[in-house]
């Protein structure tokens, strides 16, 4: 039911706006996960809850996968479930930055089919619903189809213009930038503001289930690193990485990427 999926999730990042932004985000309590998980704050908590409450109450045949809910087999029973990040760039929100976003995606047999990417700092909420397009506060968006890597911009962390990453060893010429949350780095490749992005190591599904959408109903593509489909609610929720770009960007970066990450032998 994307068409009245969307709406729901779209109210549903509004209202973890209003609970995040009253948080300050360097004074918010803050918290380090064990075995180097990285960062929580207690606005993703107050967000996760709120979300937690609304969205299986909307929905209540859905499954539930959220970065902050401890995970159950019982999502694995249910055809369609929802896929959470309920503030992705927590490190960019507890330093008090603008770059971080709430990621909520629906998704259905393993395909998203309603995204949403908000970020209220930002005032910006990307959304799309499978089969409609994707917009930025409400306006068609589309990603970009440049032809040369070349002179592509591609939004990509400094550790995959790893030597290893690449065929032959040999990095790509491309122009490099870089934002804190996975989420916005794909929806800035859905509006057309980058040519693509590329991450290599293994990706939580609920960084990238929104954008995954949102990219594809912009027009773009988006993969793992060996150029598959991203399929999502899986039993271990992480996958091999993504690569997003419109359709020439995305083949060259597909044919020089090393599927498995080896390189060259030393």
């Amino acid at each position: 039911m994307p068409a009245t999926d969307l709406p729901l999730l779209i109210e549903a990042a509004l209202e973890a706006g209003k609970i995040a932004t009253r948080y300050s985000g360097t004074q918010a309590q803050r918290w380090d996960k064990p075995d180097g998980a990285g960062p929580v704050t207690e606005a993703d908590l107050a967000v996760n809850a709120m979300l937690e409450e609304r969205l299986p109450r909307a929905r209540p045949g859905y499954g539930w996968l959220s970065e902050e809910t401890e995970d159950t087999p019982d999502r694995l029973s249910r055809n369609i479930a929802f896929i959470i990040d309920p503030i992705d760039g927590t490190r960019s929100f507890a330093e008090g930055a603008r770059t971080w976003a709430h990621s909520l995606a629906v998704a259905d047999h393993g395909e998203v089919t309603a995204a949403v990417v908000y970020l209220p700092r930002r005032d910006l909420l990307y959304a799309a619903a499978k089969g409609q397009g994707a917009t930025l506060n409400g306006q068609v968006i589309q990603a970009s189809q440049a032809a040369g890597l070349d002179k592509a911009e591609i939004l990509a962390a400094k550790p995959n213009l790893a030597a290893r990453h690449w065929r032959l060893g040999e990095v790509p010429v491309f122009e490099r930038a870089y934002r804190p949350s996975l989420a916005y780095r794909m929806a800035l490749v859905a509006q057309g503001r980058f040519d693509g992005m590329l991450t290599l190591r293994p990706s939580w599904e609920w960084d990238i289930a929104a954008g995954d959408l949102i990219i594809r109903e912009a027009g773009g593509l988006c993969s793992d690193r060996t150029g598959l489909p991203l399929r999502f609610n899986n039993s271990h929720p992480r996958l091999n990485g993504v690569i997003a770009a419109g359709a020439d960007i995305h083949a060259q970066l597909s044919a020089q990427l090393d599927p498995d990450g080896s390189g060259i032998s030393e």
